[in-house]
C-alpha cells in the first residue's frame, strides 16, 4: 500500500494517554497517516495546572481543524466513555461528513 493514505484523527479523553499511544502506533503501522491531540491535560495534570478557558477553547477549535484534514476520525472510549468535548468532536465529525469509528462499540458507549 504505497502512495494512498488514509489521514485518521484521534478523539477522546486525554486521560486515555496510553490508548492514544498504542492506537496511533497500530494505525500507523497498518497504513495510516495518524494526527493526534497536542498535549495530555488530563493524563498529565495540565488542565488543572496550566490552561485558562480561552487555552481551552483554542485546543478544542484547533481539534476541529485537524479533523477537517482527516478522512476519518477514531474515538478512543474506553470502557465506552464519551466526554462532553469528544461529543462535540463526533457531531463535527458526522456534520462535515467524516466517517466515524471507536475503540468500543459505539453501542456500549451509550
Amino acid at each position: 500500500m504505497e502512495g494512498k493514505y488514509k489521514v485518521v484523527t484521534l478523539c477522546g479523553s486525554t486521560r486515555f494517554k496510553d490508548d492514544f499511544l498504542r492506537i496511533q502506533r497500530d494505525l500507523t503501522l497498518s497504513g495510516h497517516i495518524v494526527i493526534s491531540v497536542g498535549l495530555y491535560g488530563h493524563a498529565d495534570g495540565e488542565y488543572e495546572t496550566v490552561l485558562d478557558d480561552e487555552a481551552k477553547n483554542m485546543l478544542d477549535d484547533m481539534h476541529k481543524r485537524k479533523i477537517d484534514m482527516s478522512d476519518e476520525v477514531f474515538i478512543i472510549n474506553r470502557n465506552g466513555y464519551i466526554g462532553d468535548s469528544t461529543r462535540s468532536e463526533i457531531d463535527y465529525a458526522i456534520k462535515t461528513g467524516k466517517a466515524v469509528n471507536y475503540m468500543v462499540n459505539e453501542n456500549l458507549s451509550q
